[in-house]
């Protein structure tokens, strides 16, 4: 997985990275079914391109790179992988 949502999105999903994202990995989208009950927005490790438009996108800063991830942060690798195991 090449970035990760982390705690900052949850409540907030703000969608202005999923506006940015040039191969569509970022979901649930406000037109998609699970958008109300999602908690926050999640990238799909096997679609993202690791091109970073979604990082500076986000007006709360809840995007990293795997590699940057705050340790304080670290179970949300697992979070937005299981996500697209359902």
């Amino acid at each position: 997985m090449a970035y990760v949502i982390a705690e900052p999105c949850i409540g907030t999903k703000d969608t202005a990275c999923v506006d940015v994202c040039p191969v569509d990995c970022i979901h649930p989208k406000t037109d998609e079914d699970e958008f109300e009950g999602a908690e926050q927005l999640y990238i799909d490790p096997d679609e993202c391109i690791d091109c970073n438009a979604c990082v500076p996108a986000c007006p709360v800063e809840a995007i990293f790179a795997e590699d940057d991830l705050p340790e304080q942060w670290s179970e949300y690798l697992e979070i937005n992988a299981d996500w697209y195991k359902k």
